[in-house]
């Protein structure tokens, strides 16, 4: 075959394929479904900021020293709610599961319906003692200022604890008899693990019901205009799967000695050797399960040129995944990240360690395994004086809630009801929640928070000057006030 004809060939193949990317692209529908708003059918009560804003001043802190925990803090945060919401509380069965966690029963009046669940947590981080003076306001001080509510647990996760009860509140009120039982899981260790919260819940209600309709918990949120590349309005990003967790610990050891006469390899150097090749060589990247359909959903939102790369996955796959895993956030949704978190030695300069400990951190996706993880720790580090093993809690990856369910619809229609001018869209969750231990009561388990987050609102959580946008909180009270409402029938 001539050079010519040759060259005509090429041409054909790449006009070809360029009409297939462009018809693909073209064709992307949107998912996002048109419903009628809600309005203000579900307008807060007077006081509701106020109320949060108590809360917020019980330092309900799960520390990272469990026999430093104050339970007298909790019993008094319960005896606030009980006062704040008092209509909820003749109405609702309330009772103390596990370590201070509550659960709350709102009795439906047809028992052959499954259960619903909505979640959230009682306790908060602790502040740190270095970031105490660049607080704006008191971390416990519950000040409304400048459009906000400041404070611990503004944002994680006090705020939908009391968003929940406002809406029922406000509910009962109204006379409001749900057909289908209404259950709140509340933990109060869910940032050391939920072991003795949520997972006691989890099991009370398997107890008594076996299964549940759908859950509810934190995750996502509604993020600002350009966080998810090629989006130019905000997205309430609903989690419909969680990273799994396991850290690793790293060990070498030898006779130890004097510094001045160290050899040619030392036992931190052998464990910083092994860290160092973990690092350099991470678990290979894939866009795929939560992280893809998040992708798939705002296609058709997206620019043009975008829409061409992401409409056609298939042929850009390499191309999208390079891009995304440039930056750290984007790069953690697409594979099982490897994190490096603690390193120990000698406690004297100029002696040499005979024991090195070395901790990494692994956030593992959907669809990889423990195992997987451990067989590339050892693998990569390739070095038999590195003993390898995990260390504290080891949680594997949740299953990947169904976007064609119709629960994940009724989340959908609530939020496009309370927020119409949002897109939403599943996700994948980085971080844990206390949702991972209701997997086994349904296979409809999302996770979102929803407020909309100022542009350095993902910073906030954990951080210094926490805090939640007034209006945004309002929102969150009439969302979950609709989603109860939604889900009764």
């Amino acid at each position: 075959m001539s050079v010519k004809r040759i060259a005509a060939v090429v041409l054909l193949i790449v006009g070809l394929l360029a009409t297939v990317v462009v018809i693909r692209a073209a064709r992307v529908r949107s998912h996002q479904i048109v419903v009628q708003t809600a309005g203000d059918t579900f307008a807060p009560a007077p006081g509701a900021l106020q109320r949060l804003a108590g809360a917020i001043r019980f330092p309900t802190v799960t520390p990272d020293d469990p026999s430093q925990r104050n339970p007298e803090l909790f019993a008094a945060l319960h005896a606030y709610l009980t006062k704040a919401f008092p209509e909820t509380h003749k109405t609702l069965e309330r009772e103390t599961v596990g370590l201070d966690a509550l659960l709350y029963t709102w009795r439906g009046t047809d028992p052959a319906l499954k259960p619903v669940v909505l979640m959230g947590h009682l306790d908060v981080v602790p502040v740190d003692p270095a970031t105490e003076k660049t607080w704006r306001h008191p971390p416990f001080a519950g000040d409304v200022a400048d459009g906000f509510l400041w404070g611990r647990g503004t944002l994680d996760d006090k705020a939908t604890v009391l968003a929940i009860l406002e809406a029922t509140e406000l509910l009962v009120g109204r006379g409001v008899h749900p057909r289908r039982t209404i259950l709140f899981a509340f933990g109060a260790d869910e940032e050391g693990g939920g072991r003795q919260g949520a997972a006691v819940i989890a099991e009370t209600i398997r107890s008594r019901y076996g299964t549940v309709d759908f859950v509810v918990d934190e995750g996502g949120a509604i993020i600002p205009p350009g966080i998810v590349p090629g989006t130019s309005v905000p997205v309430a990003v609903v989690g419909i799967a969680e990273k799994g967790f396991a850290s690793v610990e790293l060990t070498a050891n030898s006779e130890g000695g004097h510094s001045s006469t160290p050899p040619r390899l030392t036992t931190v150097g052998e464990v910083a050797r092994a860290v160092a090749r973990l690092e350099d060589r991470p678990m290979p990247a894939s866009l795929r399960g939560a992280s893809a359909q998040l992708f798939d959903y705002l296609t058709a939102e997206m620019p043009f040129r975008l829409r061409l790369l992401f409409a056609n996955r298939w042929l850009f796959a390499p191309l999208i995944t390079r891009v995304l895993s440039r930056s750290p956030s984007t790069d953690a949704a697409i594979r099982t990240t490897t994190a490096a978190t603690m390193f120990q030695g000698s406690p004297k300069d100029n002696v040499l360690a005979d024991h090195a400990r070395a901790v990494v951190n692994f956030r593992i996706l959907p669809g990889d395994s423990v195992d997987e993880v451990l067989d590339h720790v050892r693998r990569t580090i390739d070095d038999p004086a590195v003993h390898v093993r995990t260390v504290g809690v080891v949680t594997p990856p949740s299953d990947v809630s169904s976007t064609e369910a119709p629960n994940w619809r009724l989340v959908e229609q609530t939020m496009r009801q309370t927020f119409p001018d949002v897109l939403v869209a599943p996700y994948l969750v980085l971080a844990a929640t206390d949702a991972r231990y209701f997997g086994g009561l349904t296979t409809d388990v999302y996770r979102l928070m929803p407020v909309r987050l100022p542009p350095e609102g993902v910073r906030l959580f954990h951080g210094a000057n926490e805090r939640i946008p007034t209006a945004a909180y309002l929102d969150a009270i009439r969302f979950y006030a609709t989603l109860i409402e939604n889900a009764s029938h």
